[in-house]
């Protein structure tokens, strides 16, 4: 083995299964990050938290998996790949099964940490190793098998969670990784090959140390910014502060020492650099989104959660189709076209949506979600190909840990965002609709509708009341699906940084990588 500085392009069935391993460890990953939100009230009562406490069962993981996800490239170029990937999938397993076995909520709230730590290195590794085993002219078609992993946890997690919870019960949320964790952890170690160790690498804990204080302070404040009232609260405004100062001696130190923790290195690539600032578009929009969709369907509509994630499932079927289609048309269309297009039906999809009532129909929700799966779709793939188009080999898994931890930090803020928007977006709307419903109004005295809402009786009140907060989330909605629609359309213009991808694909074919066989 020629180290990491060579392509692992192993033709046949170890390619084969080593793709199957990737994948499979990143939604093991990708689901963990949504799959348990569904089964928190039942968690609730089975392990006697307050709901304070419960919330501690989501945050755990996100903050020690943001933290991690930081010095992965540098764990697997110090100690090789393979043996990391190993020992984070065991890991990851093995807390998974006792977060299912976890008696009260000090043990879960632990073993969910261990989850998250072990979880980290999941995503990056499996891209980094995608990578590494296709070809220059394969590496759309592995993005697109991959893309479809990354994009299955946020899309099928809810759905998936529900229906565990309600046929068997909140435990089989996590026991549901252990097959497929044992399955990955045998399959690395037959069919990966090891990467060399560069022993001699050194280790900038002052920088990781700042980072992990900054990445972990800032998590927790947007984590629990809603239920505590944001800057009323004196736990977030400190968290934000220490974030900062984090922040600030964290770059202060890296632009003075001649050994950074993160590689500035990935930034002089131009492809690399715009796939950053995509990759975090695509996180504030990507799960901004979907933690709006999935309480609409249920609070404003009124569809169950198995009936509201099965609509969702539909935004799943654009992404997949999108990802098979561009693995194979990349070639020959460029990079920054298909983003564009897909920057595009997304913001189409999202002016849409922007019309949304309690009364919008099935077919018009299907039709909408399977243009904004397409639209995400044609965006990830190209995006993900294009960040290591021109990225030196021996950076991939430095980039590839960058990657992740923009989108999970950006998808944090989005969400944080887009529900602190929707919360006092209903209120202020509440408010002012409410000032309108007093027998005083001439509209609610005709006889017509005074049959329906009589403000004289309770039942009338009730009614009157139920309506108006659903017309408030309504417009509350439809605002943020404005917000972010706009946010897009700003961003299409950044695609024209990206350089012409034909031409490099064609200037690198000349001089292909060549493979390491067995």
């Amino acid at each position: 083995m020629s180290g990491p500085n060579a392509s692992l392009m192993v033709p046949g069935l170890r390619r084969n299964m080593v793709t199957i391993c990737a994948m499979t460890a990143t939604i093991m990953q990708a689901l963990d990050t949504t799959i348990a939100n569904v089964a928190l009230p039942y968690m609730q009562g089975s392990l006697s938290a307050s709901q304070d406490q419960i919330n501690w069962v989501l945050t755990s993981y996100i903050v020690a998996a943001a933290i991690m996800t930081a010095p992965v490239g540098w764990i697997a170029n110090r100690f090789g790949r393979k043996r990391i990937f190993i020992i984070c999938s065991a890991g990851f397993t093995v807390a998974s099964v006792l977060c299912g076995l976890a008696q009260d909520i000090n043990q879960m709230v632990l073993f969910r940490l261990l989850q998250g730590v072990f979880g980290a290195a999941l995503v990056p590794l499996s891209q980094a190793v995608m990578l590494d085993y296709y070809t220059l002219q394969e590496r759309a078609t592995a993005m697109s098998i991959w893309g479809m992993g990354v994009m299955m946890g946020p899309i099928m997690g809810p759905s998936l969670g529900a229906w565990l919870t309600e046929t068997y019960s909140w435990h089989w949320v996590f026991f549901v990784n252990l097959p497929f964790g044992a399955i990955t952890v045998l399959g690395l170690a037959v069919f990966m090959d090891e990467t060399d160790k560069n022993l001699s690498l050194k280790f900038d804990w002052f920088g990781f140390a700042a980072l992990a204080v900054g990445i972990g302070a800032l998590q927790l404040a947007l984590d629990r910014g809603e239920q505590l009232d944001w800057f009323e609260s004196v736990e977030i405004v400190t968290e934000f502060i220490v974030s900062g100062i984090a922040f600030y001696y964290f770059f202060a130190h890296s632009f003075t020492t001649s050994r950074p923790f993160i590689q500035f290195a990935l930034f002089k690539d131009r492809n690399f650099l715009t796939g950053c600032i995509f990759m975090t578009v695509m996180g504030l929009v990507l799960y901004s989104t979907m933690a709006l969709a999935s309480p609409y369907l249920q609070n404003v509509i009124g569809y169950p959660i198995m009936t509201a994630g099965g609509l969702l499932a539909s935004r799943g079927f654009g992404t997949f189709f999108a990802m098979m289609m561009v693995g194979r048309i990349m070639r020959y269309i460029e990079a920054r076209t298909l983003i564009i297009c897909g920057l595009t039906l997304t913001a189409a999809s999202l002016f849409q949506m922007t019309g949304w009532t309690d009364q919008t129909q099935v077919p018009e929700i299907v039709i909408v979600s399977v243009i904004q799966g397409f639209g995400f779709g044609l965006v990830f793939v190209p995006l993900s190909t294009v960040s290591f188009l021109t990225l030196p080999n021996h950076l991939r898994t430095d980039g590839t840990s960058m990657l992740t931890l923009l989108r999970n930090v950006a998808s944090s803020v989005g969400i944080s965002i887009v529900i602190a928007e929707l919360t006092q977006g209903t209120r202020k709307t509440y408010a002012i609709l409410s000032e309108h419903i007093n027998p005083f109004n001439h509209a609610l005295q005709m006889p017509d509708v005074r049959g329906i809402i009589n403000l004289s009786t309770d039942a009338g009140r009730a009614m009157a009341d139920r309506m108006v907060s659903v017309q408030a989330q309504i417009i509350a909605f439809a605002h943020d699906y404005q917000v972010i629609m706009f946010f897009i359309l700003c961003t299409i213009p950044l695609a024209l940084m990206i350089g012409s991808t034909k031409a490099t694909l064609r200037k690198q074919a000349a001089g292909p990588e060549h493979a390491v066989m067995e």
